[in-house]
């Protein structure tokens, strides 16, 4: 099943891609999106394309940063209906709330949500589907894109006290810390900014009840629906999103689901999948992905995949790809 995300999300991106050194036709090519289609923000472009596009754009750049800059400088007004709708609302804190309920609308088979932790709050955003494995881009230009629509409300100044990723800290982490002015945290459960609880009540300078009703109505007709992700799919994002912390467990995952372990236990096998077996694949196609990831090193990796010894790690990648991690870095 296909997931869309609304061609805005892409607004400027040749000319970033041009300004980093790359070739946008090239880059366009690689990921299968089609360059007239960028140009029309109410056009649903695939997801997986999309998410391809930026991490194809950052190889074919050199700039392993591509996306935390191309979030840095988009404004919200360029993010089509969703960036409006953040800046019709009438205060900060109705245009976070609407920017997280209305956001998987912009973008399907996504999850968001505002909500409170402690006396912080955290922004979280993530890809429900299964299938889009490599995803930093998309995530570090998301956040970039958040803090902006903060910044519609509070000033160009203002900065998140943390801000969170799912993936593992890249080489140049230091940017991410510089650009934020805040301690990045890597191979966390979700992404996430996070925010003081204050300054909810400012008002957005350009709040309008009457536009934002009309606006909210023309996304979600334009969207259809959020494209709900299949259960495998939704059992792999909790899988992954807790390899970090350790061996998942499957009542942890069914709770999370609202379903019984039992019913999640026969989905699966409805499937050809053990529980067992789901989380060896999540930890397969992370691994091809992170072992690419030269400057994390192997014990890192196997951590982050859930395993407390890289013995045991080391043996789980050569029975999956027939080499040692050592060796496939070696290649």
């Amino acid at each position: 099943m296909q997931h869309n995300i609304l061609a805005a999300a892409a607004s400027g991106v040749a000319g970033f891609i041009v300004g980093q050194g790359g070739c946008p036709d090239d880059v366009f090519h690689r990921a299968g999106v089609e360059e007239k289609a960028l140009g029309r923000p109410d056009l649903a472009l695939d997801l997986g394309a999309y998410v391809a596009m930026m991490e194809v754009a950052a190889g074919a750049t050199g700039n392993d940063n591509f996306g935390l800059l191309f979030g840095r400088q988009f404004q919200p007004e360029r993010l089509g209906l969703i960036g409006r709708i953040a800046l019709s609302a009438p205060t900060l804190g109705a245009a976070l709330d609407h920017l997280a309920r209305l956001f998987p609308f912009h973008q399907q088979a996504t999850e968001t949500r505002f909500v409170r932790d402690g006396g912080l709050l955290r922004l979280e955003y993530r890809i429900l589907d299964g299938r889009i494995v490599e995803r930093r881009q998309d995530a570090e230009l998301t956040m970039g894109m958040f803090a902006n629509v903060v910044r519609a409300g509070l000033g160009p100044s203002w900065m998140p006290e943390e801000v969170h990723f799912e993936h593992p800290r890249p080489e140049g982490w230091r940017q991410h810390e510089s650009l934020f002015e805040a301690p990045a945290h890597f191979g966390q459960r979700t992404n996430a900014l996070v925010l003081r609880d204050r300054d909810l009540d400012r008002r957005m300078p350009g709040g309008d009840m009457a536009r934002l009703t009309a606006l909210c109505g023309t996304l979600v007709d334009i969207a259809g629906d959020t494209g709900a992700p299949a259960l495998l799919d939704r059992v792999k994002a909790e899988v992954r999103a807790r390899l970090p912390e350790g061996y998942p467990y499957v009542e942890d995952i069914a709770d999370t689901l609202g379903i019984a372990r039992w019913t999640l236990q026969r989905r699966l096998t409805e499937e050809g999948l053990s529980f067992s077996d789901l989380v060896e694949q999540v930890r397969r196609e992370l691994a091809a992905v992170y072992i690419r990831q030269r400057h994390v090193p192997i014990a890192d990796i196997g951590a982050l995949l859930g395993y407390s010894e890289v013995s045991a790690f080391s043996r789980a990648f050569r029975r999956w790809f027939g080499v040692s991690p050592l060796g496939m870095r070696g290649r």
